[in-house]
């Protein structure tokens, strides 16, 4: 009978020969899973038992992700600003830039509530639906929001999250192309859609380029394409309200572009932009 702690010491070397960087965090992840207990029980106990039947699912496991998969399919779930989000090949997986996004609309959520006013929220392209969530839970005196997205597949993890954190009933998921999903104008309009560009695709590592729904990552070949087809509907459709904030998540060569479009759209637009924690262009807020 194996221990976890040689158990880990074995996924983490065929992890390294596979070439992860993450090789020895991957193997304390996976172990975990299997044996249903968090990482700092793994440093405590290395001495704790494997039976052969957790041997061979962890193995397992490693395997696959020697292969490419990423740990959050493997383990079925990522952390997204403290909460746990079901994830799987249907939706791309969270990533820490994106709670930059939800920090600057919980700000504007909330200055526009501390005012009196009841905000009309919708998160476009939700997939998961990490973002609309996570400001349900955060922000309870916000009575609903919607999280609309193109992909069913994507809208049925999402349910899947809103009953998981409780809020299915302040959630509304709807199904549509960008802004044709939406019953109502809004106040506060948040996008993360895809703006990779197909000529980037060598910058991605093999795990997102293979795993990852390219639905969910590719728009032209820039990454501008649903960009800018989002902001000229934002301003055709009136779905955006005078006044009303529009905030986007971005490539990190994107910011120009994106500006000076929207400087057309809305010549007396404020616009604000934000780095991310590796000092990349990542948001834009619009005040129209």
């Amino acid at each position: 009978m194996i221990t976890t702690g040689d158990a880990v010491t074995r996924g983490t070397r065929i992890l390294t020969e596979a070439g992860l960087q993450s090789a020895r965090l991957d193997a304390q992840i996976l172990a975990g899973h299997i044996l249903g207990i968090e990482r700092a029980t793994l440093y405590a106990y290395p001495e704790r038992p494997m039976t052969a039947e957790q041997e061979r699912q962890f193995l397992h496991l490693i395997e696959r992700r020697a292969r490419g998969e990423p740990v959050a399919y493997l383990v079925g779930h990522k952390e997204f600003y403290g909460l746990d989000f079901f994830v799987d090949q249907r939706v791309l997986i969270p990533r820490p830039e994106t709670e930059l996004l939800v920090e600057a609309a919980l700000a504007v959520i909330r200055r526009k509530i501390d005012a009196g006013e009841q905000p009309i929220v919708a998160d476009i392209g939700t997939g998961s639906g990490a973002i609309a969530i996570t400001l349900a839970v955060e922000e309870p005196r916000l009575l609903y929001l919607y999280a609309c997205d193109i992909s069913q597949q994507a809208l049925e993890v999402a349910q899947l999250n809103s009953q998981r954190h409780h809020v299915e009933n302040r959630v509304h998921l709807r199904q549509g192309d960008l802004l044709a999903a939406l019953p109502e104008p809004v106040d506060v309009l948040l996008a993360n859609l895809p703006y990779v560009g197909t000529t980037e695709m060598e910058l991605l590592t093999p795990d997102v380029h293979a795993y990852e729904p390219h639905l969910a990552l590719f728009s032209g070949p820039y990454g501008l394409g649903l960009l800018q087809r989002f902001c000229k509907e934002a301003q055709q459709s009136g779905m955006l309200k005078d006044g009303g904030v529009m905030i986007l998540e971005i490539g990190y060569q994107q910011r120009e572009p994106l500006m000076q479009l929207i400087h057309e759209l809305w010549p007396h637009a404020s616009i604000a932009y934000k780095k991310d924690y590796g000092g990349w262009d990542r948001l834009l807020q619009i005040t129209v």
